[in-house]
């Protein structure tokens, strides 16, 4: 091997471009700060529950399959994908219930219980999501635009689907229902994005479902990651756990190596990071790029954070399936308390991971694993002390799972903890504890959000949800391969 390679960061990004360079003959080492690998994906077992930090929703498993064909193996080696269905039951506090999946029949029979006119304009939705999904994942998706000449060729595509105009909007514009209108705009969110103001190619998530549906790996997320991680040491890669990158070196205008916590000095050809981007220009000492980049960075404008609820109930719970969106009794209006006010809402929606619906395995015999995430305000719209408010919150989401879902839910409880914005902050080192990095806008997105490789310091590169494409399994997948094109050209 005749180059070499260092990558910060383990997450779906940071492993699928070690995977993508060691299979291409570039000596790699990764180097994570928490004890396990996985970033965001991060897990943990408590009285006999495994519970998976996320992401817990799997798109696109071709993309991920892409990563074993490269050496010629096959992802079922490793890991075993089984699909969900129904993709995601929706629940809202009226009594309505609408199951999301890509069986048509079905599908359109809600539909049209819900809004008859709505059908046709289902039908027309779904081909402009057929045309964003073409021109912004399979023709861009994994392209990384360092020049404003890239956007420039992109603006037609841009403008024939109108992407100044929100996901919501465009939404709107097909279907006249409330409800099927936030069960298509819903998805952004899944990504750090607003419905009302994230850009209608986002609509791409609902074609990119239908066509790939909606996976899960048995044993947890954990699991794919264990797969991934163990993928990259079988083509020779190495991986240093427990040990944060403290400084990336710079010398003569070039990323030289990397320094550790433990004293470690690894240089390399090539340094590659996939953490936090404000805190990955903070590692540079010795050079202006790095303290000129972080006022950059700080001055744009972030996805919000999350507070998730781990939680393991005694005895089954069969009637409620694996994914599931409690949405509150406000949509716009929370939204605008997340992403504009800075309010801790009363009032959350939810998203509800329940992996025992298809794998037993998680809990001890005969109870659930679950988790409820509620998106909040990052920490500078809401400066909260989550030490003090991490418990309040808690017991507002059983509260609200107490009413809308699980009656019994304070009796059956055996084990719970949570994770909130500044977890985020202090584990994943993530700017204002956003949980997906920079917020998914048009003008902070291509050309205009990190880009792959940095334009100043030579042989240094990004990767993951604050680079294009964004956030998400598949966005940090096809950002990994976009950053590889370059490192490998």
């Amino acid at each position: 091997m005749s180059k070499t390679a260092i990558v910060i960061g383990s997450g779906f990004g940071g492993l699928a471009l070690a995977i993508r360079l060691q299979s291409a003959g570039v000596s790699t080492t990764i180097v994570e700060a928490r004890d396990k690998p996985g970033g965001r994906a991060y897990y943990w077992e408590r009285d006999g529950h495994v519970f998976d930090g996320g992401p817990t929703v799997i798109t696109d498993p071709d993309c991920l399959k892409k990563l074993w064909a490269l050496s010629g193996q096959d992802i079922a080696t490793d890991v075993d994908l089984v699909p969900v269905t129904p993709f995601y039951a929706l629940d809202w506090p009226d009594g309505t219930r609408f199951d999301y999946t890509n069986d048509d029949e079905y599908l359109f029979a809600q539909i049209e219980k819900l809004n008859p006119a709505d059908v046709e304009g289902y039908k027309r939705f779904l081909d402009y999501s057929r045309g964003v999904f073409e021109e912004g994942y399979v023709k861009l998706g994994t392209k990384a635009f360092l020049s404003f000449t890239d956007m420039l060729k992109a603006a037609p595509a841009l403008a024939k689907y109108q992407a100044w105009r929100s996901v919501y909007s465009i939404v709107s514009k097909f279907v006249r229902e409330e409800h099927l209108r936030q069960a298509l705009s819903f998805h952004t969110l899944l990504v750090g994005g607003n419905p009302m103001t994230t850009s209608s190619i986002y609509a791409l998530i609902h074609k990119l479902e239908r066509d790939g549906g909606v996976w899960f790996a048995k044993g947890g997320t954990n699991r794919l990651i264990a797969g991934m991680v163990a993928l990259f040491e079988r083509l020779g890669g190495t991986i240093r756990l427990a040990d944060p990158a403290t400084a990336i070196d710079v010398k003569d205008g070039k990323a030289v190596a990397v320094r550790t916590a433990s004293g470690w000095r690894g240089e390399a050809d090539m340094v590659a990071s996939n953490g936090d981007v404000v805190a990955s220009y903070g590692l540079i000492e010795d050079h202006p790029r790095g303290p000129n980049r972080v006022k950059q960075l700080k001055r744009k404008s972030y996805s919000p954070s999350l507070f998730v609820l781990h939680f393991g109930l005694e005895g089954p719970s069969p009637d409620i399936p694996h994914h599931m969106i409690l949405f509150g009794p406000r949509y716009d209006g929370l939204l605008g308390d997340i992403y504009d006010r800075g309010v801790l809402a009363s009032d959350p929606s939810l998203y509800l991971h329940h992996p025992t619906a298809t794998d037993p395995s998680m809990a001890p015999e005969g109870c659930s694993t679950f988790y409820a995430l509620a998106p909040v305000p990052h920490m500078k719209k809401a400066p909260v002390d989550w030490a003090q408010e991490g418990e309040k919150y808690a017991e507002v989401i059983i509260n609200t799972l107490e009413k809308r879902l699980i009656p019994d839910i304070r009796s059956r409880i055996r084990t719970r903890f949570h994770y909130a914005p500044s977890d985020f902050q202090h584990d994943l080192f993530a700017h204002l504890g956003s949980a997906f990095s920079l917020e998914p806008v048009l003008w902070q997105s291509a050309w205009f959000r990190q880009h792959n490789r940095d334009d100043v310091i030579q042989n240094l590169y990004f990767v993951g949800a604050g680079t294009h494409p964004g956030a998400g399994i598949p966005g940090v997948v096809g950002s990994a391969e976009a950053t590889a094109e370059l490192m490998l050209g």
